[in-house]
């Protein structure tokens, strides 16, 4: 599963259908969308509680897709092992809900999946100074996280910029992922930041009528979406 640095989507589930998690998956698979991005929540590192490594277990994953696992839990090297034995492909962890950072990110790709630190938007790029070797990915929040449904917060394109910079000084080309806020009208901004790869959830999943579609009006929605996300954030390279 090579990590690129072209500009990819990834669809978060906590955005749609959750009662036909498995369908929704192929939809968006289908549409486009190599990757799906599956939020974690204990009730504890945020207020929301979601899904666990059982219902990731259960869930039908397309071949070639990808689950970009967001674990928003404590102490989430104990859970590490699970999720990754239950098909998480990607595993991000915060860097606030753990006091072993560096074990975490080795545990992860111990375990086969590629290994991704989160930050919360107030949390600075130096926690980050002696890990980046540890690194396959970077998770930056753009909103607060726990709720959907949030702006996308301004001071987050400077911190993406910030990050790009110190990732090139190092000759890293890794990935930065956005979470929360993507949109048509903030995507673009993001990725001429220096940001790759965004996560989406509204901006995908929300349709109109959505009870009268057929199956395949639904995918081509979703395709729709996804293309105009990819189009304006690659609308400078276009020119």
């Amino acid at each position: 599963m090579p990590m690129t640095t072209s500009v990819l989507i990834a669809p978060s589930l906590l955005s749609a259908d959750l009662g036909s998690a498995s369908l929704e998956i192929e939809r968006v698979f289908r549409a486009g969308a190599s990757w799906v991005h599956l939020d974690v929540m204990d009730g504890s590192f945020v207020e929301n509680i979601t899904l666990g490594a059982v219902a990731l277990n259960s869930f039908e994953k397309p071949e070639g897709c990808v689950f970009d696992t967001h674990l928003m839990v404590v102490q989430p090297e104990k859970h590490i092992p699970s999720f990754a034995k239950s098909g998480a492909d990607v595993i991000s962890i915060h860097v606030e809900a753990t006091e072993h950072l560096q074990y975490t990110l080795k545990l992860i790709r111990d375990h086969g999946a590629k290994a991704c630190a989160a930050l919360n938007p107030g949390t600075p790029l130096e926690t980050l100074e002696w890990v980046y070797e540890d690194l396959d990915m970077v998770l930056l929040m753009s909103v607060n996280p726990g709720w959907g449904g949030q702006s996308f917060i301004p001071s987050v394109f400077s911190k993406i910029r910030s990050l790009r910079e110190r990732l090139n000084e190092r000759g890293l080309a890794i990935p930065i992922e956005v979470d929360g806020g993507v949109n048509p009208s903030t995507i673009g901004k993001a990725a001429r930041a220096g940001a790759t790869h965004f996560v989406a959830g509204n901006a995908v999943f929300n349709l109109k009528d959505e009870v009268r579609r057929s199956e395949k009006e639904k995918v081509e929605a979703y395709r729709s979406n996804i293309q105009k996300l990819v189009e304006e954030a690659t609308r400078d390279q276009m020119i």
